[in-house]
């Protein structure tokens, strides 16, 4: 009998919430206990969820025992400590994205991970639904040859909130960290990491941006078009050209469900690609298999992935001129 992964989950908002639904449709996981720092919430969610234990610190829970992995769904400025807290307790870290809010944060967790053997990833959800693997076998077999460049946009009309997640800066708010770093992923997955970084950015009334556009450069003269907006509705599409034809990745392309191939002077071919649940069983699935091989990190979504991608990342905030607290440690 295979061993079953328990599960932690701290930050108990609407992402926790699928993570956990899509934690009972493993079956290798248990989601053995949550943590708020409103024990009634803790409560009413694991009653929800039929979890052995609530707690209403997330401390508490990083002490428990029977915990093998945490999944840390807090909002971004408290990532870091989070995920320290519950590697100094022994545990392993699934860490939503964007991992930290700096390099210096990102190395750190990384390393302390790596000191006492812990499994740590970043929660990239989008590597592991079955459109991104169809995506990459594509790529992998050079179907469509030589990539030339690719845009990807991801883009919603929000409310503006200024205590809200989205905008408010102390929660590490922003179009940027929040969506624009699904582009970013995606450049970096096809192209690796570009030789110049171009950005424009246009500021909300808390200091973060509300519209971010970036183009990347590359040695091979490719170039990628990234866009992330709070400001109105996008396609949310990705197309990569190439020189025998186009993939484009329907919306919304970091969890789509359909591919469409198009070569050059042929009929498309359209690949429908639904996910189970709400897409996060395989990212679990992957954690629960690294641990089962006591892995202590992912070969689909390595730590030198994720450390390119936070600084990628630290190069356009300071094109854009946006800065957080924790930037200015």
């Amino acid at each position: 009998m295979t061993k079953k992964i328990n599960w932690g989950i701290i930050g108990l908002g609407q992402i926790a919430e699928r993570f956990a639904e899509d934690i009972q449709r493993s079956e290798n996981a248990i989601l053995h206990a949550v943590a708020s720092r409103e024990q009634m919430k803790a409560k009413q969610f694991s009653q929800r969820f039929h979890t052995e234990k609530y707690y209403g610190s997330y401390e508490e829970l990083a002490k428990d025992d029977a915990i093998d992995v945490v999944y840390v769904a807090t909002p971004h400025t408290f990532h870091y400590e989070n995920t320290m807290m519950c590697l100094q307790h022994g545990k392993s870290v699934l860490c939503e994205k964007p991992m930290g809010m700096n390099t210096r944060e990102v190395q750190s967790m990384f390393k302390e991970a790596a000191s006492r053997k812990l499994f740590i990833m970043e929660g990239m959800w989008t590597r592991f639904i079955p459109a991104t693997v169809k995506l990459f076998e594509l790529l992998g077999s050079k179907t469509i040859g030589d990539i030339l460049f690719l845009h990807a946009d991801f883009g919603f009309k929000a409310k503006f909130d200024p205590m809200g997640r989205i905008f408010n800066k102390n929660l590490g708010g922003g179009s940027l960290l929040d969506i624009g770093i699904y582009p970013i992923y995606l450049s970096l997955e096809v192209l690796g990491s570009p030789s110049e970084i171009k950005a424009i950015a246009r500021m909300s009334e808390t200091s973060v941006d509300s519209y971010c556009a970036m183009l990347f450069d590359y040695k091979n003269e490719a170039s990628a078009m990234l866009e992330s907006n709070f400001e109105a509705d996008t396609p949310i599409e990705a197309i990569i050209y190439g020189n025998k034809g186009s993939i484009k990745i329907h919306s919304r392309w970091h969890h789509s469900e359909k591919i469409t191939l198009q070569k050059n002077g042929e009929e498309k071919e359209v690949f429908d690609l639904p996910y189970a649940g709400n897409g996060y069983i395989y990212e679990i699935d992957e954690v629960n298999q690294c641990l089962l091989n006591k892995a202590t990190f992912s070969k689909k979504l390595p730590p030198g992935l994720s450390l390119d991608l936070i600084r990628i990342i630290d190069h356009v905030k300071d094109i854009i001129g946006l800065h957080y607290e924790a930037d200015m440690d």
